[in-house]
């Protein structure tokens, strides 16, 4: 009797919590979670509320879709990872049905038995009450008749809804179906107390200021990142295809633990070095190529974001090296720029003198101005829960992470020197900015010409897959 107790008491707990909480033990908390929310309830006006939706599922073909990634507001406010939510968050504590008082709601995707034997467990409003913390826990499916008085609220703010939303007729609990029924509640009066900019910005303004949980998951997003950087160092080799480069990254992205790519890896060779945002990843590599490597991992929802550029052959010509070290000085320049209080915008000042003066040092341009037809990119953003992350732009403050990734892309038939053409080159590296020096998180991963070289001397353990 005491068997079948316990084994129906554990049935019970690891039914309420999802995959991702039975095997990992460094997601954020509940209590961060909570934290965040209140930050977040200090902000708003007496007499308002703030009300958040989860991101929708996408579909990628047929009955297949998109692995599931959740709002990044949503995610840091509440650390519930599912589909088919919404949020309420009031300034005031709130009664409802003249017992139940709190002062704030989420309402989630219902228990379903058939549906989790094919796509994993849900939470449900137990398992939210007790992973996340909260007090009071609703299915979607009951958001319809719940009475909310949007129309008592002098502002009820959210932010713009997403277009790509598709009705589940099956379900009425769905993310579309809490979009319109949010919708009819805040027409009664022409929705003329909803606003949907303020509190992007109010999130900015959370989320730009890293917390010491979250800086730790970007270290270990960032190390892992690191890690596939410099194994493909060693593993690259002539006659490789760009897409075999990427599956080694990626391959050691998993291996050190990330759940996902925070991006599409750019793997770019050649011509293609010279394209900003290339995702094809097809292209046969040849010996005289510099290739861009800009990818970063995933870890419970962090990105990192770091960029290496290297010669195919392992040695750099010439030329790749002249315009490498540009890029590099530029980089130091803009990394050392970093500092708290300055603007946002001093790194990339700091990028531009370098390449500007050094560009017609070597007659690649004929004036000051003509440096943007070969850096026509900003230096820096925040990074986080986005890999263009969430922030105001304004002077930089200890606990932002942001990039510093000049670049310079010189693309066949350009007007400078045919010696000149297809070398694309990017270096990244991801900044934590401190009340000191700024931090390089990814300072690890060696950047300078002769360490890269070196390093592709060494042997990797892909190099033997034929």
């Amino acid at each position: 009797m005491t068997n079948r107790i316990l084994i129906t008491v554990l049935f019970s707990f690891y039914a309420t919590i999802s995959t991702a909480q039975l095997y990992d033990t460094d997601l954020l908390s509940k209590e961060f979670h909570k934290g965040r929310r209140e930050v977040l309830r200090k902000m708003l006006p007496d007499s308002t509320c703030a009300v958040f939706f989860s991101n929708p599922e996408r579909q990628r073909a047929n009955d297949t879709k998109y692995l599931y990634h959740q709002d990044p507001d949503f995610y840091y406010l509440s650390g519930y990872n599912e589909p088919n939510a919404m949020l309420i968050i009031f300034k005031n504590p709130q009664t409802f049905y003249d017992s139940i008082t709190t002062n704030e709601l989420i309402f989630v995707q219902t228990k379903n038995q058939s549906e989790e034997v094919w796509t994993g467990k849900r939470m449900g409003t137990e398992g939210v009450k007790r992973e996340l913390g909260f007090s009071v826990a609703y299915y979607g499916n009951q958001f319809p008749d719940f009475k909310i008085p949007f129309s008592h609220f002098k502002k009820v703010y959210h932010k713009e809804f997403y277009e790509d939303v598709r009705d589940n007729k099956d379900d009425k609990g769905d993310l579309y179906s809490l979009i319109k029924h949010f919708k009819q509640k805040t027409n009664e009066q022409k929705r003329k107390n909803t606003e949907d900019f303020t509190l992007q910005g109010w999130m900015a303004t959370l989320r730009e200021v890293k917390q010491p949980e979250e800086i730790e998951l970007m270290r270990k997003a960032i190390d892992m990142t690191c890690a596939a950087q410099l194994e493909i160092m060693k593993a690259l080799e002539p006659n490789m295809k760009e897409f075999q480069a990427q599956a080694v990254v990626e391959y050691m992205f998993k291996k050190e633990g990330s759940e996902y790519v925070g991006y599409n890896s750019i793997v770019g060779g050649g011509e293609n070095s010279c394209i900003l945002h290339y995702e094809t990843n097809r292209k046969k590599l040849d010996g005289g190529d510099m290739l861009v490597i800009d990818a970063g991992a995933e870890y419970h929802g962090y990105t990192a974001d770091v960029t290496r550029t290297l010669p195919v052959d392992g040695k750099f010509s010439e030329q790749e090296k002249i315009i490498y070290n540009i890029v590099l000085e530029a980089q130091e320049a803009g990394i050392k720029a970093c500092k708290s209080g300055a603007e946002f915008r001093a790194s990339h000042k700091a990028a531009v003198v370098v390449i500007q003066k050094k560009l017609l040092e070597y007659g690649i341009i004929k004036s000051g101005n003509d440096y943007i037809k070969y850096f026509f990119h900003g230096t820096s953003h925040y990074l986080g829960l986005d890999v263009h992350d969430a922030g105001n732009y304004g002077k930089l403050t200890p606990g932002n992470i942001i990039t510093v990734e000049p670049g310079i892309y010189i693309p066949s038939g350009s007007d400078c020197d045919p010696k000149w053409w297809n070398i694309g080159i990017r270096i990244e590296d991801d900044i934590l900015i401190t009340i000191g020096e700024p931090e390089v998180l990814s300072g690890k991963l060696p950047k300078k010409v002769e360490e890269i070289e070196a390093i592709m001397k060494e042997e990797s353990l892909f190099n033997k897959i034929k």
